[in-house]
């Protein structure tokens, strides 16, 4: 299991939430850690070396842009190619989450959906376009689009 010491504690909750504006940002966050530049970026790296942190770079609020329509695809996947096909999905630049999931084919839910995307369209047609482009990228005929209403709350983890 990865071990974060208390110096990268302080570097992930000072950075999380973003980093300055400044022309020197990574200058700017050593200077409140009492490191480096260096320093600061080479344990940047590292965390990410060590998957403790998946990336770092800048979040844009999709909706600000334009990109106002949200859906949910599900798939109905053979579960021998599950594996192969999500990393396909994954892979897709318009597919922004990819996750499987267990189906519940029986009573009471009838579910038989196993894998889950996430695409984001400046319209319906859109993100039924992009649907349709992951359909024909890996071959799975049988999905669904569930399109948001309202989005209540969305933050990344925090620390």
């Amino acid at each position: 299991m990865n071990q974060l010491s208390e110096e990268d504690r302080k570097l992930i909750l000072l950075t999380q939430d973003g980093i300055p504006l400044t022309p020197s940002p990574f200058r700017d966050i050593a200077a409140q850690l009492g490191i480096s530049e260096e320093e600061v970026i080479a344990r940047i790296k590292d965390l990410q070396e060590r998957n403790i942190i998946r990336r770092f770079g800048a979040s844009i609020g999709h909706r600000k842009i334009g990109f106002i329509y949200n859906s949910m695809i599900v798939w109905n996947v053979p579960d021998e190619i599950t594996e192969k096909t999500g990393r396909i999905m994954a892979s897709i630049p318009e597919v922004s989450h990819c996750y499987e999931r267990p189906r519940y084919p029986g009573e009471p839910y009838h579910w038989n959906y196993n894998l889950f995307t996430m695409v984001h369209g400046r319209s319906r047609e859109e993100c039924e376009a992009i649907a349709e482009k992951i359909s024909k990228a890996v071959g799975i005929p049988e999905y669904h689009l569930i399109f948001s209403l309202t989005e209540f709350k969305k933050v990344g983890v925090r620390i």
